[in-house]
């Protein structure tokens, strides 16, 4: 009778090895075979709140991915569950335990969008809905409206986020994107500020934000930032008004369709600065460092004038007759042609 139980117990301990040793090469088998159809790469989408379990039964609808309920009860058991949201990339011969370990890693597929610097708030919008795999929440937003879901303390988005090349996934929305530019932009101008000249007019780093964005928009050859923001610096001290094109557009907005008139020029809005004196309320579009940088670190000299050569680089003079001089010779063409310069004719006190 001994003999029976212990030979019933021998087949029985037999078979159960053998049927988790079979197991064991079956489910190890399952798991490095090829995933159906994977001749090419493939990108697959997990949404906000899907589960493994519903990803698992969606690919293997669409006939990549056999016997689900394999795949997610290895995943239970091994503790692989939390998987991150975004768009994933299978390549050829991916296998459901690479699958697995890439929806683990959360290795999501990444874009760009690039800020050229010098673009205005307006323009960022218009970028930002163009991404056709960034979600949008903020379009068709009044401003105030959207700076109120920011949840940033800002009442004017000009010049409150950074010009740069940015990734983003199928998860992110344009609010996340814009979050990241505008926390740039303070870490930036606190960085610039900090290292500032001595005996600057600016009275807090938004100011030197608002000349900033005069500059960037100026400049056509990059080495000449110094340069323009010394001219700048300089009519301040004096008195002087900026009288530059740039925020005249901006104060124009859609009144503005590509050429500025006399007219344009004796309107009177908060930017016009051939009107008023000083800076304008806000600054006019996105700064990049350098502009920033060129704001706090003026150059020296003794030019208060400077006008378009018509091939990006500027004309400086230090006298109203040698600015005068400089127009006639350089802007032989339409005005249109040419960035703006400060003109003083009325030689403003």
């Amino acid at each position: 009778m001994l003999r029976s139980v212990l030979r019933w117990l021998l087949l029985s301990l037999v078979f159960v090895t053998l049927g988790i040793t079979g197991g064991y090469w079956y489910l190890n088998g399952y798991l490095d075979t090829p995933l159906s159809g994977g001749d090419k790469p493939r990108v697959i989408e997990v949404e906000s709140g899907s589960s493994l379990t519903k990803i698992a039964h969606q690919l293997a609808d669409q006939g990549i991915l056999k016997q689900p309920v394999l795949f997610t009860a290895y995943a239970r058991l091994t503790s692989q569950t939390r998987i991150r949201v975004g768009e994933y990339q299978l390549d050829t011969g991916d296998t459901p335990r690479a699958l697995l370990e890439r929806l683990m890693s959360g290795k999501v597929i990444y874009y760009q969008i690039t800020f050229p610097e010098g673009l205005n708030f307006k323009e960022w919008l218009s970028l930002i809905a163009r991404q056709p795999k960034l979600t949008q929440s903020l379009g068709g937003l009044a401003t105030p409206v959207l700076l109120e879901q920011l949840g940033i303390d800002i009442d004017h988005p000009e010049g409150w986020f950074f010009p740069d090349t940015y990734r983003y996934s199928a998860a992110d929305t344009d609010r996340d994107v814009l979050l990241r530019a505008h926390a740039r932009m303070q870490e930036v101008l606190d960085d610039e500020w900090k290292s500032r000249e001595d005996g600057l007019l600016y009275q807090s780093p938004y100011e030197a934000l608002t000349l900033a964005s005069i500059v960037e928009k100026e400049t056509g050859v990059g080495s000449e930032r110094s340069q323009i923001a010394g001219v700048f610096v300089r009519r301040l001290k004096k008195g002087m008004r900026l009288q530059t094109d740039p925020t005249v557009i901006y104060g124009l907005g859609d009144q503005y369709k590509g050429n500025i008139t006399r007219r344009h020029l004796k309107q009177e809005t908060p930017y016009n600065t051939y009107m008023i004196k000083g800076l304008p309320p806000t600054p006019i579009a996105m700064p990049g460092r350098e502009a920033i940088h060129a704001t706090l670190h003026p150059a020296e000299g003794d030019a208060l004038y400077f006008v378009a050569k018509g091939d990006g680089s500027h004309y400086f003079s230090a006298t109203l007759e040698e600015h005068l001089q400089a127009v006639r010779r350089y802007q032989l063409q339409r005005r249109s042609n040419y960035r703006s310069s400060p003109n003083d004719s009325s030689q403003d006190k």
